[in-house]
């Protein structure tokens, strides 16, 4: 058995990163992740005037329940969703002149629902370019609040952010989804405002958010789920055992029920209070699976599924085609230049038993294909990719660590 310490969580370091800036005080993120898109976070932050010390196992951050220290600023989002959509957010409830952009990929994702959220809200917010897409400028004169409906269907964060600035606001925040995906993320918000001192009140569809703003916490940082998928299946899939301690009963991340899906195909999964094993048994069943709420996990499954015995379907994954890149496709295509039959519609794909061929991974820029192809490579020596550094986005170093378990088991 492996016991395998992957890196803290990217959604709960960002969220983190938020609610400590927008907190009265000086909060402590113990072991966050360290990584391109949490980088850039921090590194946005700074650019709109809070203190962030980062050492090596914790960061400080002075929070600024008012808003931005700096009356301007440019922040570069990089590649990362989190900070492009959580960002103007925060600045929004502040007071000064704010513009964001990203990279070419991330230019190309949505931020509309959002936009349009605080439009409706009072904020006067322009696209510069392309509307619905960043490079954006806030012109902030803090936010009154009120109510709202919100579509996410798309993304997540868009709730999320309106949710985490809500205490910002003067009047607190109503918001009537119309549309929902990724549940889990949200239920992770809402566990990490209440840690940071508001409650969030729930009816049905509404979410009502009161005023007041956040205090400070000494803030550990769990290990990241939706990177432990790929031990979990790799052990899966080649017979051994894999334990990643801090993923027990009480994690907030919902990508951690991929352990389920596991199970459901045959492997042996034990969860108990601070930590999780998989232990793969030799085979792997097909199975059809709504992955909606766990998406992230998708690529790691679809990249296994050839050696399962019988068909695997994934469905109610739109939303996967408007992340890094269009997942869906981007799977499907590695899929098929490996040899393997794969069929597609607007949200699903299903994936047939086959052996696929060495080739080299067409990564799209994208780290979650990157980490999943590698897991298939336990079974496809030879395997290759065009881009194997994009995992520094969520995993710096991945290469190396995986590669490191594979030879404590031996494959």
């Amino acid at each position: 058995m492996s016991i395998v310490a992957v890196p803290g969580s990217k959604s709960v370091t960002a969220r983190a990163l938020f609610l400590a800036a927008a907190a009265d005080g000086v909060s402590v993120l113990r072991r966050p992740l360290v990584s391109d898109d949490t980088d850039g976070f921090a590194a946005g932050l700074e650019t709109l005037g809070y203190e962030v010390e980062r050492g090596p196992d914790a960061w400080r951050i002075t929070g600024r329940p008012a808003g931005p220290a700096a009356a301007e600023a440019e922040v570069h989002c990089r590649d990362a969703g989190t900070a492009s959509r959580f960002l103007p957010a925060l600045a929004a409830a502040g007071h000064g002149t704010y513009r964001f952009d990203a990279s070419a990929q991330m230019r190309r994702r949505p931020v509309a629902p959002l936009t349009e959220a605080l439009r409706s809200l009072g904020v006067d917010l322009t696209h510069d370019e392309a509307e619905g897409h960043l490079p954006l400028t806030v012109v902030a004169h803090g936010i009154k609040g009120g109510a709202i409906d919100l579509d996410a269907s798309l993304s997540s964060q868009f709730l999320t952010a309106l949710l985490m600035a809500g205490p910002l606001m003067a009047e607190g925040l109503r918001i009537r989804v119309t549309g929902i995906v990724s549940v889990p993320y949200v239920e992770i918000t809402l566990a990490m405002m209440r840690r940071f001192g508001v409650e969030v009140g729930r009816d049905g569809d509404t979410f009502a958010v009161p005023p007041g703003g956040y205090r400070a916490q000494d803030y550990p940082v769990e290990p990241d789920a939706s990177a432990a998928s790929y031990f979990f299946a790799a052990a899966a899939l080649s017979g051994r055992s894999a334990t990643v301690p801090g993923l027990g009963t009480d994690a907030l991340q919902g990508d951690l029920r991929f352990v389920d899906v596991l199970a459901r195909m045959g492997a042996e999964v034990e969860t108990t209070a601070d930590a999780t094993t998989v232990t793969g048994t030799g085979r792997l069943s097909g199975l059809t699976v709504n992955m909606r709420d766990i998406s992230d996990t998708m690529p790691t499954l679809a990249a296994i599924a050839p050696f399962a015995d019988g068909p695997v379907r994934i469905e109610d994954v739109y939303n996967t085609r408007v992340k890094e890149c269009d997942r869906l496709e981007a799977c499907a295509g590695n899929l098929r230049r490996q040899g393997i039959r794969v069929e597609t519609g607007r949200d699903w794909i299903e994936i047939h038993p086959g052996t696929p061929a060495p080739v080299e991974i067409a990564c799209h820029g994208d780290h979650r294909m990157a980490m999943s192809f590698a897991v298939a490579g336990l079974r496809t020596p030879g395997t290759t990719f065009d881009d194997p550094e994009c995992v520094r986005k969520t995993f710096p170093g991945f290469h190396e660590f995986f590669a490191a378990v594979r030879a404590d088991w031996g494959v």
